[in-house]
């Protein structure tokens, strides 16, 4: 590879390896303003893949669909071999509205028509992106169970689910990987979460760990975005809020100054320090700022620096949730007995 900064790690107990640090394409099409030029997101890619990251990571509904498209032509060529693609389902939209679903007949629906956009035979990992609550756990993975058996899906995942939730869906089939929220001010997931994944051995892998822009641009980030960047309705965002973490901001910014990097590297190398189980998978549109995250690997932090970073970024020292209340988290995850379910039922 191009650049020996990138490494590769085992990811989950299932065999599964993949880049040290991966590529989130969500705010390339889609939620973070309007999408961006396609050859430029296709050279990005292409930089990213050559550069040693291959961990890609999209979703059915980053449009919808328009991002695994784009994912899709910047695998042809000859890139499909050379990367771990990442996809998920399970964020239905119907007429405009959005619908969780994880009964067996939308599994295998979401995942032919992922395979049909990106333009491959089989997904090397594919989460649940959010769980269906009417529908048991078991039901939904004993599904992706048979695409795994098929040969379309090689790994399953799960994308914020609890830490039941997780135990559940593992005795069915092993997880590899489980993605999360996590970086300096989204804490949450270390009390349950992440120790029940390292019981199990499931790879955690880490989204937004730059809180969605928050430790690149600082609080000025707010005034900058544009119509249809779904970030100006996050309360982390809003008034009050944002003054408060405002302070946060500084306080590493102030460590990064001392330590000669920015405050985005020293927030992904805090991510990075958590263990060789975790992959962060920040996500950009310029070179630039993916050429500045993979340098985030080689900033080494001692234990005295990870004890100031997390005094300042204790789990309550954020004001604000992660979501507005209209979307799930592993909060609201939890599932029915498998013994409510009747193979009839529909939804």
């Amino acid at each position: 590879m191009a650049n020996s900064v990138v490494g590769r790690i085992k990811l989950g107990s299932q065999g599964l390896q993949v880049s040290a640090q991966g590529l989130g394409c969500m705010g390339m099409s889609a939620f973070y303003g309007p999408p961006k030029p396609e050859p430029d997101m296709i050279a990005l890619i292409h930089h990213a893949i050559n550069s040693g990251v291959t961990l890609l990571d999209t979703s059915d509904v980053y449009g919808p669909h328009t991002n695994e498209i784009l994912v899709g032509k910047a695998l042809k060529d000859g890139f499909r071999n050379k990367v771990e693609l990442a996809t998920k389902f399970g964020i239905a939209f119907i007429d405009g509205k959005s619908e969780i679903r994880g009964d067996p007949a939308y599994v295998r629906a979401a995942c032919e028509g992922s395979l049909k956009r990106l333009g491959v035979d089989y997904i090397d990992l594919y989460y649940l992106h959010r769980v269906d609550t009417r529908v048991p756990i078991e039901v939904t993975i004993g599904e992706l169970k048979k695409l795994v058996e098929e040969g379309k899906v090689k790994y399953i995942g799960l994308s914020e689910a609890s830490a039941s939730t997780i135990r559940r869906a593992h005795a069915v089939h092993p997880i590899t990987a489980v993605q999360l929220e996590w970086s300096l001010w989204s804490r949450d997931a270390e009390a349950d979460i992440v120790p029940t994944c390292r019981e199990l051995g499931i790879g955690i892998v880490a989204y937004s760990p730059l809180g969605r822009g928050f430790f690149s641009y600082g609080p000025k980030m707010v005034e900058t975005l544009g119509e249809g960047d779904f970030r100006k309705h996050m309360p982390r965002f809003q008034g009050e809020n944002l003054e408060h973490n405002k302070r946060l901001y500084d306080r590493v910014n102030a460590i990064a100054t001392k330590k000669g990097c920015t405050p985005s590297q020293l927030a992904l190398a805090w991510v990075h320090h958590q263990g060789n189980d975790v992959c962060p998978i920040p996500g950009t549109t310029k070179v630039e700022n993916f050429n500045q995250n993979i340098q985030a690997l080689s900033i080494k932090l001692t234990p005295e620096e990870m004890v100031e970073l997390e005094s300042i970024a204790s789990a309550d020292s954020v004001k604000g949730d992660r979501y507005s209340a209209a979307i799930t988290t592993y909060r609201e995850s939890d599932t029915p007995p498998l013994s409510s379910w009747k193979p009839t039922t529909s939804i």
